[in-house]
């Protein structure tokens, strides 16, 4: 019996190491996937980590761990691995605010990647919906078409993976359509974003480091 209950304290030991080896995978996958994210962009780019949520259910904004310090500015463009997150809104030294693009008072310029088309992506305050404003009923737009940032604005660069169009209702008698897309961001899940600055406005120091490098991602 003695013994028995000396093995039962060793396997619960081991199935709660199992269990941080488990999510260490999982954290370990989600860098790797911001890796190749980065990858792929040609503007300067840094990681940042979610330090918390804001609970307002009528406010979408989560805290990151970078800030003055890591040339952080407001208005700076945030991604994660699949598409825009937000924006950065406040900042102090060591940290920064950033609003999600589903913020009731966020609203981003998007195009449609097939053909161009224009329009406003505005926040709904729910976490998996867009809406967007003016669309005219006899747009060419479609369900499952995909959003990518149009650059007007000055804010984000042009060509960023924003959402994909999940409704288009033509309004009879109205100007209008009714059009509402999915964020493609990981908004309610991701635990790591990317800082991104424009082009060469910003110079990256040695300290900061302008990508992700492997290390990161082990």
């Amino acid at each position: 019996m003695e013994e028995n209950e000396k093995l039962q304290i060793k396997n619960t030991f081991l199935n709660a190491q199992m269990q941080k080896f488990v999510s260490l995978e999982i954290e370990n996958m989600r860098l790797r996937r911001l890796l190749d994210a980065s990858k792929k962009l040609t503007d300067r780019v840094l990681t940042a980590e979610l330090l918390s949520v804001d609970l307002d259910p009528f406010s979408h904004e989560v805290l990151v761990n970078k800030g003055v310090r890591h040339k952080v500015y407001k208005g700076q463009p945030i991604l994660d691995a699949d598409g825009v997150y937000g924006q950065v809104v406040h900042i102090t030294p060591l940290t920064s605010s950033v609003m999600l693009i589903t913020d009731p008072s966020h609203a981003l310029p998007v195009q449609v990647n097939r053909n161009g088309l224009r329009m406003i992506a505005q926040g709904t305050g729910s976490i998996d919906l867009l809406k967007l404003l003016h669309v005219p009923n006899n747009s060419d737009i479609e369900i499952d078409d995909v959003l990518v940032t149009s650059g007007l604005g000055s804010v984000f660069p042009v060509g960023y993976p924003v959402a994909k169009v999940s409704k288009v209702q033509r309004n009879s008698g109205q100007p209008f359509a009714t059009v509402e897309a999915i964020p493609l961001a990981s908004l309610d899940k991701s635990r790591e974003v990317l800082l991104v600055w424009k082009g060469s406005s910003v110079v990256a120091s040695n300290e900061d480091s302008s990508n992700i490098t492997e290390q990161e991602a082990k």
